[in-house]
This record gives structure tokens, C-alpha cells and sequence, in this order.
């Protein structure tokens, strides 16, 4: 717990740090000084607000045991395996299978599923899914994972009005250099897409390994991520594509590009998920 909050402050500080850097080369001191409030301020919203603005994002609809009993019914019962307070729970209709978690505490979590992945899926399959979002939010990764998603596609827009304006003028009235503002433009988003692999990636191998302890069923989450893998890549999700900062809370990578984007892909290799998950069920 302790070192997720560390990870937590660590991130939200680069972001005002960021922010800064990029306030400067659009408008100098003074643009450093209102980037760093706007910053400090957008850590603030995210904090309390940033699940309830990725969920709607997604239009993802909220369920209960009568309109969902399926998956409702699932989640309570691995809510209760995991000791965890019962999160709200969402679908969101979309044809590619993935799912994800998001909130700021196991006491205000939530997980969603996309249409997509439960009807993909065997119950045994989904289970192993909905156990793997589940100890997202019981190592607390959800608060982490949601505040990048929400302040990386707020650094990125800084970023390309800095590049847009061309970098405006310092505190004495001077123009401010316009290649370093370009520069800060395009480093901006890529720091901060930085920021969320060097996270992901661990925290995804700790979910897949707790998820195993809360199912009981290490195999049943290796099939489903050997499944997702298979379709995911040929099954676009638009609103991920708009928004590629989100991609990183999902289970399996949403986003169909290649290229650059595969250099900043925040999650591991299916095949070591799969083959670590293999190995907790033989006992290795």
C-alpha cells in the first residue's frame, strides 16, 4: 500500500513538474508559475474526479444484481473472496473484449467489462478477468492508473497548444524560443507516456498473479488473455483510439497501431502473462 502512494505522489509530481517545463517554453517564468497552479489543480479534480470522467468517456452503463444478475452476481462474489467493499459495478457496449478498474480507493471502486468480452468469454474465463481488476483495486494500482490516464491526455493538449501558439513571450517581454517550445511540445506527451508504461507493466504481472489467488484459478485468466489477445487486435475500440492515455487501464492493450505505439505499450508480453500464470497452476 505504502509504495503505491509513493508511486502515486512520485506521479503527480512529475505531472506539476511537466507542466511546468512546458509553461515556460510557451510563456516563460510566468507561464511557468500558471502552468504549475493549473497543473497542481488538475492533480486536485483528478484525484476526486478522473473514474467518473474515464466512465462516461466510455458510456459505460452502471448494473446491479436485476439488470445484470451475470456479472453483478460474479463481482460480488470475488468481491467478497478478495475482502474487498463491493465495487460498482459497468458495462460498457463495445465489441472489442476488454476490461478495466478505476476509482480512487477499494471504498469508491468501480470495474467494467465491455460487451465484447463477456459474450467471448466462458464464465470460468470472465471470472479470471473480473479477479484480475479486482486486485487492481485491492493493491490499489485504480488511483494510480486513473490519474495518469486523465493527466497525460491533459499534458498532451498543454503540449500542442504550447506548439500551437509557438511558444508566446517571457516575463521581460522577449520572445520565448520557439524550437524549444516545439521540442517541449513533442517531449511533453512522450514523458508522459513514459511515466505510465514504467508503471503498467509491473503492476499488470502483480494483478495477473493476485487475480490467480482471488479466482482460485490461475488457468481460467491465462485462457481469457490468450483469447483477448487473439481478438483485440483485430477489433477496434474507438474511444480508446481518441484517447490512447486510457489504453494503459485496460487489461490487454486496446490500441490497434503499431509503430511508435508499440514503443510505448504499457503492457507486458501476453505470452509471459500466460506462461507465468501456467506456472502458479503447475506449482513451478
Amino acid at each position: 500500500m505504502f509504495g503505491n502512494w509513493l508511486k502515486t505522489s512520485i506521479l503527480m509530481a512529475g505531472i506539476v513538474a511537466l507542466f511546468g517545463v512546458v509553461g515556460a517554453a510557451i510563456g516563460g517564468q510566468q507561464g511557468m508559475l500558471i502552468a504549475l497552479l493549473f497543473g497542481g489543480a488538475t492533480n486536485l479534480w483528478a484525484y476526486w474526479f478522473s473514474d467518473k470522467m474515464v466512465l462516461r468517456m466510455y458510456n459505460a452503463r452502471e448494473v446491479d444484481a436485476a439488470s445484470s444478475p451475470y456479472l453483478y452476481n460474479m463481482v460480488a462474489e470475488l468481491a467478497q473472496r478478495a475482502q474487498l467493499p463491493m465495487p460498482r459495478v459497468y458495462i460498457i457496449d463495445e465489441a472489442q473484449p476488454n476490461a478495466f478498474a478505476t476509482g480512487r480507493n477499494p471504498e469508491n471502486a468501480a470495474v467494467a467489462a465491455t460487451t465484447g468480452i463477456i459474450q467471448m468469454l466462458s464464465a470460468r474465463e470472465l471470472r479470471g478477468v473480473m479477479a484480475h481488476e479486482l486486485a487492481h483495486v485491492k493493491n490499489r494500482d485504480i488511483l494510480i492508473s486513473t490519474i495518469s490516464a486523465t493527466v497525460s491526455g491533459a499534458i498532451s493538449a498543454l503540449a500542442q497548444f504550447g506548439m500551437f501558439f509557438g511558444g508566446g513571450r517571457d516575463s521581460e517581454g522577449r520572445p520565448a524560443n520557439p524550437v524549444l517550445s516545439i521540442a517541449v511540445a513533442i517531449l511533453a506527451p512522450i514523458a508522459a507516456m513514459l511515466i505510465q508504461m514504467a508503471i503498467s507493466r509491473t503492476r499488470e504481472f502483480g494483478a495477473d498473479r493476485e487475480g490467480a489467488a482471488i479466482s482460485g484459478d490461475p488457468d481460467a485468466l491465462a485462457s481469457a488473455l490468450a483469447k483477448i489477445d487473439a481478438y483485440a487486435r483485430g477489433i477496434p475500440m474507438p474511444t480508446a483510439e481518441a484517447h490512447p492515455e486510457t489504453g494503459q487501464m485496460m487489461i490487454m492493450n486496446p490500441l490497434s497501431g503499431g509503430g511508435l505505439r508499440g514503443l510505448f505499450s504499457t503492457h507486458p508480453a501476453t505470452e509471459e502473462r500466460i506462461a507465468r500464470l501456467r506456472a502458479l497452476a503447475t506449482g513451478r
